[in-house]
């Protein structure tokens, strides 16, 4: 073990201790500062709560009713003009809407069509350059308070198809 591996695995546990030392020797109420933030962060999650799972409902419904396979056939032709593979549409179908069924829909591309496939190549940009857009804004606009969010969708949704479309030609580009 090199003396870098050693001093990177002393890193967080001295840190650890350090911030330890300073609460239990400060003159300060630390605790009643943590007990106060831990509060305030169950209260965002309980108001939170109803939220995600309309978003959960919703996101399962989409995906198992068929409304994505029958959008990816939709937009088949227009991205053939683009020069995006058809294999990767169930993930740029999902990446919008939930987190979790993006991540299976992209491991399954990389087990079909390969890690260093054009196809993998463009899946994990668009993973590494697009987020979840829907769960974005319906997570962070009801715990904000936010009532009006006319353009955040289509805005977000246009920037989501950006990402697409700029992975593929960065894609194209190095392979």
């Amino acid at each position: 073990m090199s003396a870098i591996e050693k001093f990177s695995a002393l890193i967080i546990p001295s840190v650890i201790l350090i911030v330890a030392l300073l609460i239990l020797f400060s003159k300060k109420d630390y605790f009643s500062s943590f007990l106060s933030g831990a509060k305030d962060g169950a209260k965002s999650a309980i108001n939170l709560f109803p939220t995600l799972c309309a978003l959960i409902v919703g996101v399962s419904i989409f995906s198992a009713s068929g409304a994505s396979d029958f959008l990816a056939q939709l937009l088949a032709p227009v991205c053939e003009l683009l020069h995006i593979p058809a294999d990767i549409f169930p993930l740029i179908i999902t990446r919008p809407l939930s987190g979790s069924a993006s991540i299976a829909t992209f491991e399954e591309i990389l087990s079909k069509c390969g890690v260093d496939s054009y196809e993998g190549l463009c899946a994990s940009l668009i993973m590494a350059s697009s987020d979840t857009v829907i769960y974005v804004i319906s997570v962070y606009f009801s715990s904000s308070g936010i009532k009006k969010t006319s353009y955040a969708l289509p805005c977000a949704l246009f920037v989501s198809t950006f990402c697409v479309l700029l992975s593929c030609i960065i894609a194209r580009m190095f392979f």
